[in-house]
């Protein structure tokens, strides 16, 4: 058939468009599409920021409507032009008691100008790129701000809920809570009650039936059933009222003192910048955990346009008679989860919004103002984790994180802020300069001992005890502490050169900043090691002297020939002492906790048993983050062929079915023994263990035989050579045997599960990940993982982890 060039009609008097044959055909017109995650993502969203709005809007004092007209500004414009593709913004509760003491003291249409002059504010910020400074605020102040916010909430509130009126501050709410209680309304405490029990008990309704009731909100299903019921009743309660959208009232020019007017735009520009950048990294990370190919279309924040679009969002906001705007962890943790994978899900629910706004006002003056108030206590109560106490308590920041929540509930927010910030100093520069330095004599071994930071304050000091040990005698200095400054660098260097050279010796011991001392100290020029693995236990390679030294050696002791140590039998009595003077204090609180509450690992890795992976290493976990299982070849044997050895299938049952894992990761690794033993096999011989167990890597074998099967590839090249290509290809076999273990598959069906293949290469020192584990299950090595479209042809790809624009973008 010939081909045939379209003509245009005879009568036409425009030209023909003539398309050059070897020009590029001239690109489809785009069409905007909308993703059906979006799509779902957007009305979850949607059906909890409803009720939310019109509950932080009553808390604050503002007219309803501020509420919505928060939450659509919030979806539309920061949706569109933050940085943030994820992030749900609109009217926090982070912000309500800012906003009502601003009501309070300016009136409503100030309140809105204030608003609008913080989001220029922002906008100037956004415009100097300072998004990141305003994360090197301690998580302490931050969590005790928002917890304070919370009790102010939770406080004021609870006058709504009995059936009352909440006072203008803390102590004068809590002092007229008696007076409430003997004067309850108790249609407003039912309502209240009712709204709090379907707030807690609908998250938790259990089966495959609550499953299925979960994916509606339960803060929608509170404030439905109240309304319900009320209706039903024929109670009599105060309810929401929406006045005419024609007198709704906008912005008017600030009254009132300046200074008072720079202090509540200033204070409103650090609420909402802070929490929508907290927000934006939390949003990071909750993508970060799901598939690599979501991960890299929906991309990491950019924190100050994420600024710039909160900016231009209160702006907008405030000049149309909207509360302030700001990042909202519930509704973006909801987004996240409900699949959303780019900023359209965001605009959407600023359209629901709208349109719930201009069509659903007669059945939002149904709902009782009581059920409103439960649900915002409910989120103040929230805003005080635990989670959050514990973490500040470990960290030894309690102090900082309660003098926050004081000066929050009692003086305000910026005042609190202020309070928690300068006591965080206080607490640094304590601990900067308290350094407790000791000497004592034992066993004719001279021991001195510093316990905090060195800094030149504490020099006079550590000269005074160093000048204690005599001439020519051992000494051990314990260095117990995370910063050492070049003063007290010299000082221990000066000493140490001429205690070595009267014909004494030193080590030094426990040191957590011995990395710039050992790579100057005599003694560690001779090894190529650097102390970051505390761990280590090999010996050093020489290099400028003739006699290797130990990998624990310290600067000015003798060194150790490594031969002559592995011979001596010392090295895991070395490394055991290594580990208790070194490691053991830092790992102690977190081993005693686990000890407390059990092991509760995230996921299974299943590895060879080589001696060359270490996995806390290449996976940066801790103790009680990975079930661990090794074994020769990171072989999974299929149900039923494990001939009397059911260690793996026991591992794997206990860690799906008891420890309730989320993930199995299944990793080999290059030049792997098994595989090249598996490789070179002959059929016959006598049957060892080791051969009996390499029979389960035959399927592996069999399936690099295939010939219509492409080999897997490493972020786009081939494999390396014959036992690279067999090791990439038993991962993928693997894999599909842990599917045929009933507990994997049930957790697999039910969505609790998901199984990941990696390849470490140890020359390499670097991770390749098979992207997409679930996609490849059946249709083997079919489907390109890195793009998440289909392939030029069908291959396996292990793609890179940790490139260099995750090395300038961290999360």
């Amino acid at each position: 058939m010939s081909a045939c060039v379209p003509t245009r009609a005879a009568d036409s008097t425009r030209p023909a468009r003539i398309h050059q044959p070897h020009s590029p055909p001239p690109a489809p017109p785009r069409r905007f599409r909308i993703a059906g995650a979006d799509l779902s993502a957007s009305v979850a969203v949607f059906l909890i920021a409803l009720p939310l709005s019109l509950g932080i809007a009553l808390a604050t004092g503002a007219p309803l409507q501020a509420g919505l007209v928060a939450a659509a500004v919030g979806g539309l414009v920061a949706g569109r032009l933050g940085g943030s593709a994820l992030q749900v913004s609109g009217p926090a509760a982070g912000l309500t008691v800012v906003t009502a003491e601003l009501i309070h003291r300016y009136g409503w249409r100030t309140t809105c100008a204030i608003t609008v002059l913080a989001g220029l504010t922002q906008i100037g910020l956004g415009c100097l790129r300072v998004a990141r400074t305003a994360l090197a605020v301690s998580p302490a102040v931050v969590h005790g701000m928002l917890a304070g916010i919370g009790v102010t909430i939770a406080v004021a509130q609870l006058h709504i809920v009995l059936g009352g009126t909440p006072q203008s501050s803390v102590p004068a709410n809590l002092r007229a809570l008696p007076a409430q209680l003997a004067h309850l309304h108790p249609g407003a405490v039912a309502m209240s009650v009712l709204t709090l029990t379907l707030l807690l008990a609908w998250p938790r309704i259990p089966g495959r039936v609550g499953g299925v009731l979960r994916k509606v909100p339960a803060a929608l299903v509170a404030v439905a059933g109240a309304t319900a019921t009320t209706a039903l009743a024929g109670l009599t309660l105060p309810m929401v009222d929406l006045p005419s959208w024609s007198s709704h009232a906008l912005a008017g020019l600030p009254e009132g003192p300046v200074l008072g007017v720079a202090a509540a735009v200033l204070t409103v520009t650090l609420v909402c910048s802070v929490q929508s950048l907290l927000g934006a990294v939390a949003v990071d990370k909750l993508v970060a955990a799901r598939r690599p190919d979501v991960q890299a279309r929906v991309g990491r924040s950019d924190l100050d346009r994420e600024l710039l679009g909160q900016g231009a969002a209160n702006i907008v906001s405030g000049a149309l008679g909207g509360l302030p705007v700001a990042g909202v962890a519930v509704r973006s943790s909801a987004n996240v989860h409900a699949g959303a994978v780019s900023r359209n899900s965001t605009m959407l629910h600023g359209v629901w919004v709208v349109a719930a706004a201009l069509l659903m006002v007669p059945v939002l003056e149904l709902i009782p103002l009581a059920s409103l108030a439960a649900l915002v206590m409910a989120v103040g109560i929230q805003m005080v984790s635990l989670h959050h106490i514990r973490t500040v308590t470990r960290h030894r920041e309690a102090l900082v994180y309660a003098a926050t929540i004081a000066g929050v509930v009692f003086f305000g927010v910026l005042e609190g802020v202020t309070l928690g910030v300068a006591v965080a100093v206080g607490v640094a520069l304590h601990r900067l300069a308290r350094t407790r330095i000791t000497h004592e004599e034992t066993e004719g071994i001279h021991y001195v001992r510093v316990r905090g930071q060195l800094t030149f304050l504490a020099v006079p000091r550590l000269s005074r005890a160093l000048h204690l040990v005599p001439q020519g005698v051992q000494a051990v200095v314990e260095l117990d502490g995370s910063f050492m400054d070049h003063a007290a660098y010299e000082s221990l260097q000066d000493w140490q050169n001429a205690h070595l050279a009267q014909g004494g010796s030193v080590e030094f011991t426990g040191r957590r900043t011995g990395a710039r001392i050992a790579a100057e100290f005599p003694g560690a020029s001779h090894c190529r090691c650097r102390p970051w693995t505390p761990w280590r236990n090999h010996g050093c390679e020489p290099t400028t002297s003739p006699g290797p030294t130990h990998a624990d050696a310290h600067p000015g002791e003798p060194a150790e020939d490594a031969g002559s140590a592995r011979r001596s039998g010392h090295q895991l009595a070395r490394g055991i002492s290594a580990f208790q003077r070194n490691t053991a204090p830092l790992v102690r609180g977190e081993l005693a906790r686990l000890a407390r509450e059990g092991q509760r690992p995230s996921q299974l890795f299943l590895t060879c048993a080589d001696s060359r992976l270490v996995t806390s290493m290449i996976t940066s976990s801790g103790p009680g983050d990975l079930f661990v299982v090794r074994n020769v070849g990171n072989l999974v044997p299929p149900p039923g062929e494990e001939s009397g050895d059911d260690s793996v299938a026991a591992a794997i049952e206990y860690a799906v079915e008891v420890l309730k894992v989320r993930s199995i990761t299944v990793c080999g690794h290059s030049g792997c023994g098994a595989m090249g033993a598996l490789l070179n096999s002959e059929p016959g011989g006598a049957q060892t263990p080791l051969k009996r167990w390499l029979r389960h890597g035959l399927p592996s074998l069999e399936r690099m035989a295939t010939a219509d099967r492409p080999f897997p590839r490493l972020a786009g090249r081939a494999p390396a050579d014959a036992v690279e290509q067999l090791c990439l290809t038993n991962v993928v076999q693997q894999l599909e045997h842990l599917r045929a273990h009933d507990s994997v598959a049930r957790a697999l069906r039910e969505g609790a599960l998901e199984l990941q293949g990696m390849y470490f290469h140890v020359g390499e020192a670097q991770a390749y990940l098979l992207a997409d584990a679930e996609a490849n299950a059946d249709a083997g090595p079919g489907t390109d993982v890195t793009s998440g479209a289909n392939p030029p042809e069908s291959a396996v790809v292990f793609a890179h982890v940790g490139t260099a624009e995750d090395l300038r973008n961290p999360a």
